[in-house]
């Protein structure tokens, strides 16, 4: 089991909550998703053997947030 935080500026409201939220939760292997809003970062924890975190940080650009490095 791996919990990384992810750094994603463009968060500002529920909306963007709901939808990262909600697009990292539907991949296989990934058992939390919790976004916080002021400090605009996102914590997933997931299960390395099924899912990698490309696959992670492609799921949130895929709903039109970057993801700092």
């Amino acid at each position: 089991m791996e919990i990384q935080t992810l750094s994603v500026p463009d968060i500002s409201c529920d909306h963007c909550k709901v939808s990262i939220e909600g697009a990292t939760s539907e991949l296989s292997g990934v058992t939390d998703s919790v976004v916080d809003i002021p400090e605009k970062t996102v914590t997933i924890t997931y299960e390395t053997a099924q899912v990698g975190l490309d696959e992670i940080v492609s799921a949130i650009e895929d709903q039109g947030y970057e993801v700092a490095q």
